[in-house]
């Protein structure tokens, strides 16, 4: 078989490590309350070989890469249509899962936040993912109030997920080797249904907040908070990257219950 070549408009760098993809598949937790997973951008399948090895798991695999698309429908002929070659961007998650699912991958860097918003997006449907990142990436998804890394990407999972940064992985084990480490996290949802707030308010909030991050809140949201009736809340006069999850739901309230 003709092996696939990474595509730099697609973001691949393909995983070699055989220990690096075992590890990866092993942090996987079934158990949890899924058995459907899907592995996004498989590439050759170095992570999918060791997935099809799991008979607790019915494994799905997607790819916008033709090339790859056609290299697995060879390599792995039993699958099927759980081979599909779309974007995963633009997947309909309820047209193909029925339940709880798991998401697995190493992820194309290029398009990685668009991936986690994705994956907010189905909340109620995504139990858990694995994934390789940029390192960067990585950090800013599990990274606490008060760091420099903590953002917009931070509060929105957080909110909805426990975010656990599960090791580094160096350059060498890509090819093509990316220009930065690499890093895998897992994303595992918790009890939160509802966050006891407008939950479109809060996402605007957030996102205000630190879209002008060096602003106090009291700059950053002015165009979303009555001034008049807020003039004494302290917690305007703190930065965005200072609040936790619990704290932008607070603010969110006090800025419905005083327009």
């Amino acid at each position: 078989m003709t092996l696939v070549r990474a595509k730099k408009h697609l973001g691949q760098h393909f995983l070699t490590d055989k220990n690096i993809a075992a590890k990866i598949v092993d942090s996987l937790r079934p158990d949890i309350g899924y058995h459907q997973v899907l592995e996004v951008g498989p590439g050759m399948g170095i992570l999918s070989d060791f997935l099809l090895q799991k008979p607790d798991l019915e494994v799905s695999l997607i790819d916008i890469d033709t090339e790859s698309y056609e290299y697995l429908q060879k390599k792995y002929p039993a699958l099927g249509k759980r081979l599909i070659n779309a974007d995963f961007l633009e997947m309909d998650f309820a047209a193909y899962f029925n339940g709880p699912m798991g998401i697995i991958g190493n992820f194309p860097y290029n398009i990685s936040s668009q991936i986690l918003f994705k994956v907010l997006d189905n909340r109620q449907q995504v139990v858990e993912v694995v994934g390789m990142f940029q390192k960067e990436v990585a950090e800013r998804c599990n990274s606490k109030p008060g760091s420099k890394e903590y953002g917009i990407l931070s509060v929105f999972l957080q909110a909805y997920y426990k975010v656990e940064y599960l090791f580094t992985v160096k350059a060498g084990v890509f090819n093509p080797p990316p220009k930065v480490l690499s890093a895998v996290i897992r994303l595992t949802r918790n009890k939160t249904e509802t966050l006891g707030c407008d939950e479109k308010l809060f996402w605007q909030v957030v996102k205000a907040g630190f879209n002008q991050r060096r602003k106090t809140l009291r700059n950053a949201v002015s165009s979303l908070i009555n001034k008049e009736k807020m003039t004494n809340e302290p917690m305007l006069d703190l930065r965005a990257e200072r609040l936790s999850v619990d704290d932008f739901v607070k603010l969110t309230n006090m800025i419905t219950n005083n327009r």
